[in-house]
């Protein structure tokens, strides 16, 4: 990795690349400290998320949108407690259902939690316009059918700032989008037929920088819908 970035130099990963290497790398500790200068370890549950642009990974530092972070298991969450997610001005509240992440290959990689930042107390803080992606590796050593394993020892953290339109980063260069276009038709006729349902949102996405929501197939249960995974199954 160069010292000196070229003018306009954007670290620009899709959700594949995010699992697929960079947390896989540090799952299996062969990661290098020149990568821990793009995504460095960082608890951000203990941090309020005004401030982590400026403890961001040095590659990401002048971005306005957009921060990483390895984030390690809590130890609270290792000895089986629930992981905390409250700062001293507010907490993160996850929102929606488990989404599976797939690899350019059709392969379910990871998994990702969408979270976001509300100040005061719960449940009666007000949101604001922080958001961010969690994403955990699946433990491919497990032959899992309907319920994965994931691996816990870290997770990947996206953390980023919406706005009123798609956000700037979503918009990758045509030449990418026109090939991630055709990956994710290929990822949603996949989802389609192994009993996933995909909905529209501007906030989510698969591997690609097209943003698409995958929520799993949920079941009718007396009128209402249910979804097949939950977080206490993942053990998240």
């Amino acid at each position: 990795m160069s010292e000196e970035l070229t003018v306009g130099f954007r670290f620009y990963p899709t959700e594949d690349e995010l699992i697929a290497f960079y947390l896989r790398n540090q799952l299996e500790g062969t990661i290098d400290e020149s990568m821990h200068r793009v995504i460095p370890v960082l608890d951000v549950f203990e941090i309020e998320p005004s401030h982590l642009p400026n403890v961001a990974g040095e590659r990401c530092r002048g971005d306005s949108e957009q921060w990483f972070f390895f984030v390690p298991r809590q130890e609270r969450e290792a000895r089986g407690g629930r992981p905390s997610r409250t700062t001293s001005s507010g907490y993160w509240k996850a929102t929606g259902s488990p989404g599976p992440v797939f690899s350019k290959d059709n392969r379910m990689i990871g998994v990702k939690k969408t979270m976001v930042f509300y100040i005061g107390k719960a449940p009666t803080g007000r949101k604001t316009k922080y958001k961010m992606n969690e994403y955990k590796s699946v433990d491919e050593t497990d032959n899992f059918s309907t319920i994965p394993k994931l691996r816990h020892e870290y997770s990947l953290c996206r953390v980023y700032v919406t706005s009123g339109s798609s956000r700037a980063f979503d918009r990758r260069p045509m030449g990418d989008l026109q090939t991630e276009r055709l990956i994710l038709t290929r990822n949603v006729a996949a989802a389609e037929t192994s009993s996933f349902r995909v909905e529209s949102s501007p906030e989510t996405s698969i591997s690609g920088g097209e943003h698409v929501d995958l929520f799993l197939n949920t079941e009718m249960v007396d009128g209402l819908t249910e979804p097949i995974w939950d977080w206490e199954q993942l053990g998240w």
